[in-house]
């Protein structure tokens, strides 16, 4: 049996729901902007799996109530974009989208973790018409937004491979290359910023 029980065909339409409105609202953007709001995005319910593994990692009761209001990613979102000023457009678009507030925002790209890891996540409280875990109707269900650029979402993606799914004899190396890497990455991504901007200074 599910963790998420009788709620998992809710979590699935608002997944659905969202990345639809998203692909939506990037289309509308092309049209009036003449580019791109994101390159891509992607989404998931994470799997009973990960969620009964997080629960008794956190010491919580394996069930419904901590998947979906203790843990609040049962819902995940990533949207990659070109540039970092198209995250922060972004943001400002999802902030005003309705049925949605925005309950928390951590900035991992103005202020990067230790390993370089660089990211902008949010967490939204989505009101539904379907009866939540509460017993409320409408209902709210939390959904995880992980924004980034296509560079940071290359190494994030590479850092997970390289060092959670092998045996590393040298830890403290790898770590030190990598926060290099991604030190250099983010560099090329202002620097990208930047000409974009020269860009359409000229025009």
């Amino acid at each position: 049996m599910s963790i998420y029980g009788k709620y998992e065909p809710t979590l699935e339409r608002i997944l659905n729901e969202l990345l639809t409105r998203l692909e939506n609202l990037n289309s509308d953007y092309q049209a009036r902007n003449g580019q791109n709001l994101f390159e891509h995005l992607n989404g998931r319910i994470k799997t009973n799996a990960s969620m009964v593994e997080k629960c008794q990692r956190k010491n919580l009761p394996v069930n419904v109530n901590s998947a979906l209001r203790i843990n609040r990613d049962s819902i995940g979102i990533r949207i990659v974009c070109n540039f970092i000023d198209d995250i922060y457009t972004c943001i400002d678009l999802l902030e005003t989208m309705p049925d949605i507030t925005v309950v928390t925002k951590k900035d991992y790209i103005t202020n990067a973790k230790k390993n370089g890891y660089r990211s902008y996540h949010m967490i939204l409280d989505m009101t539904v018409p379907e009866v939540d875990v509460d017993g409320n109707q409408p209902g709210h269900y939390f959904v995880e937004i992980q924004l980034r650029t296509i560079a940071m979402d290359t190494w994030a993606s590479l850092e997970h491979e390289m060092k959670y799914k092998h045996d590393i004899k040298n830890p403290e190396l790898i770590s030190q290359e990598l926060k290099r890497v991604a030190d250099e990455l983010a560099s090329c991504d202002i620097s990208l910023q930047t000409i974009r901007q020269l860009i359409r200074e000229e025009n």
